[in-house]
């Protein structure tokens, strides 16, 4: 998709994290945008107390992302969990339960425009369902092929989404 017809076209994204290679490459992905980058807790939290944001972008270690994620989303903000150390099923059942509306691994970060117009667009349950559905089979590698089987909150989660979707349509 053309950067001119984007749903991200010119909306402000925080993106926090440790790395300044990750912030550039988050930068360069969302070109059309505006993006406040922060690399630590306090310079994130800063940020989050004062302006206002169509997306937020927290990676987990590093940054004490899930408090974060905690102050993100009582402002009302659509937070992205972006991870690579903290890839684990308890840090996304943790993203789940804290409000996050995404979770995606740092080696998918070229899909990241893809998920964040489904934020910006408002398809909150769809992001989801697409991550389960996208992701599915990278998370099955990662993890082992009954993960979600192993821990009942992902299986039930799942279907409490499917049968929502199904409930709109």
């Amino acid at each position: 998709m053309e950067a001119e017809k984007s749903p991200l076209k010119d909306k402000i994204i925080l993106v926090v994290d440790d790395e300044p290679d990750v912030l550039e490459t988050v930068e360069e992905e969302l070109d059309m945008c505006l993006v406040h980058k922060a690399q630590d807790y306090d310079t994130a939290l800063q940020y989050l107390l004062s302006y206002t944001y169509d997306v937020v972008i927290l990676d987990i270690m590093g940054v004490n992302g899930f408090e974060l994620l905690k102050t993100a989303v009582s402002r009302g903000f659509p937070t992205v969990m972006l991870t690579a150390h903290a890839l684990t099923p308890d840090a996304l059942k943790k993203s789940i339960k804290l409000g996050a509306v995404s979770f995606l691994p740092k080696e998918k970060m070229s899909e990241l425009r893809e998920f964040l117009e489904d934020v910006v667009e408002g398809k909150r349950k769809s992001i989801w369902i697409k991550f389960f559905d996208k992701l599915g089979s990278y998370f099955n590698r990662r993890f082992g092929p009954d993960w979600k089987e192993r821990d009942r909150f992902f299986k039930e989660f799942e279907e409490s989404l499917r049968k929502s979707e199904q409930q709109e349509e």
